[in-house]
């Protein structure tokens, strides 16, 4: 089946660039103008992917970034002219899984739509356990093909596919520094990110799904200089 894209985008021209595109390479795309009618096909029907603006004459496109509109299973990308770091920050930490800044080459959006749905292809996605199934480390079951935390106290939390791929590729270098690069490349499979914090506003989002002090983590620690530790002992 032809993975099922929605774009919301108030600007016809810059819809109708994305959307050609898009459907050029075998995308089927649903087109809306309004954050509501957005809002309203999603309760219906659930898209493989989200493209969302942040400037739309009804809201701020945030507002379908958090969850609570578009499920967490779903993946989402933030195509806005809004570039500033703090925008770009905020987005990626509340849910995004990319941020694009305007003015873009649609080939450059086509090669982000592209990584994103193969990360997030559970399936197939390469930085999961062989066996999909659960770890436990600390007080938390990781279910990577159900991406799914569960706390011992029975609290259960969902996770993106990239999250899920995040903490799998921690989790598997469990006792081992990853750099930065290094985590980009094992869950999006490139490692030129546009800004630096991009892998820390991932990092800091996974950090408070797992209860994580921030000040004081110890389950994903800061390494300053070189990256990331997953600190716990991991059992299958």
């Amino acid at each position: 089946m032809k993975p099922l894209v929605y774009l919301l985008e108030d600007d016809q021209d810059i819809s109708r660039v994305i959307a050609r595109t898009l459907q050029q390479q075998g995308h089927d795309v649903l087109c809306f103008r309004r954050l509501a009618d957005f809002e309203r096909e999603v309760a219906r029907r659930l898209p493989d992917l989200a493209l969302v603006d942040l400037i739309l004459p009804d809201g701020d496109g945030m507002a379908a970034v958090r969850p609570g509109i578009v499920p967490d299973s779903v993946p989402k990308i933030i195509v806005t002219g809004r570039g500033a770091l703090t925008d770009r920050v905020i987005g990626l930490e509340i849910g995004a899984d990319d941020y694009i800044v305007k003015p873009f080459e649609p080939r450059e959006l086509l090669a982000r739509v592209r990584a994103v749905l193969r990360r997030t292809a559970r399936p197939q996605d390469p930085a999961l356990p062989e066996d999909t199934g659960r770890v436990r480390f600390g007080d938390w079951t990781a279910d990577f093909s159900a991406c799914r935390l569960t706390h011992r106290d029975g609290e259960t939390v969902a996770l993106s596919a990239s999250e899920a791929s995040l903490l799998a590729a921690l989790v598997q270098s469990s006792g081992r520094v990853m750099s930065r690069s290094q985590l980009l490349d094992a869950t999006t499979g490139r490692s030129d990110e546009p800004f630096d914090r991009s892998m820390d506003a991932r990092i800091s989002r996974l950090r408070r799904k797992l209860r994580d002090n921030p000040k004081s983590p110890a389950i994903i620690r800061t390494v300053y200089g070189s990256g990331y530790l997953f600190a716990l002992a991991v059992k299958k």
